[in-house]
């Protein structure tokens, strides 16, 4: 589930997806398709994106059950009842966050989320606050002595990713999804890696395919990302209620017995 907020030397700005004219089809899939609003819904338990907002482009399929109902009713069913059972940790959490290191309890950053539009994301602030250049992100390493000493303890519990549930409410978000990675990483491999800007044809998610096979952590090297890359991929083409569940489940034990978040 959790996914690094940062990466090491890269500073560049960011550039738009690259665009292709060609379409092409696959039965029971619609053409690739991209949100052409400027903005997401502001209100509470959005709704799924209306098609009429949509357009055809590229020369991907689309996966329907990406902007269905069922995903949606998914990701407001679960997130909701875990925002009301874990609210005492979510509180308790954001208090000891306060009370052992100077700053807020949250952290916020900008990613780029569906149709490349940017969101704010949110997480359980983990590190001590710093100043950083302009246009660089700094991706946090093992034995970073930016981390707090309960920071420690919350990244490596993914307890630190939680507060996203409300990313999953507001519509900026899914359950399941290729992982956000802040905007700065995404000019970068944009760049550098033919299909990645079509990780922006999906909501981002707060946990992912690549995420429970491995594919999770720092990217020192460009094959780290493309390897990520592929797994988000294939999320979106075989994307189905029963991949979700499946994933979520997997997300748990990762949770619960992994020692590779840091």
């Amino acid at each position: 589930m959790m996914d690094p907020t940062s990466q090491s030397n890269i500073s560049h700005k960011r550039e738009s997806s690259p665009n292709s004219t060609k379409n092409t089809t696959t039965p029971g899939m619609s053409p690739y398709i991209r949100d052409t609003r400027s903005d997401y819904p502001s209100w509470l338990l959005a709704l799924p994106n209306n098609r009429a907002n949509l357009v055809e482009t590229g020369n991907e399929t689309f996966n329907p059950y990406l902007i269905s109902c069922r995903k949606r009713a998914l990701d407001i069913g679960i997130a909701s009842t875990v925002l009301v059972v874990l609210c005492p940790l979510l509180l308790t959490v954001g208090l000891i966050i306060r009370l052992s290191s100077p700053g807020p309890a949250l952290f916020r950053q900008a990613r780029t989320g569906a149709g490349g539009r940017a969101f704010t994301i949110y997480k359980f602030r983990s590190m001590k606050l710093h100043q950083q250049a302009p246009a660089t992100v700094v991706q946090a390493q093992r034995g970073d002595d930016r981390i707090t000493s309960f920071g420690h303890f919350i990244r490596r519990t993914s307890i630190d990713e939680l507060p996203q549930i409300l990313n999953v409410l507001n519509g900026t978000m899914s359950l399941v999804g290729p992982r956000p990675h802040a905007a700065e990483h995404d000019a970068y491999y944009t760049k550098r890696i033919s299909r990645y800007a079509h990780r922006f044809t999906v909501l981002p998610g707060l946990s992912g395919l690549a995420q429970v096979n491995g594919a999770r952590g720092a990217t020192p090297r460009l094959a780290d990302m493309e390897r990520r890359l592929a797994y988000d991929l294939e999320y979106i083409q075989t994307a189905s209620l029963r991949t979700d569940l499946r994933i979520l489940a997997a997300t748990v034990r990762e949770m619960l017995l992994s020692s590779s978040a840091y």
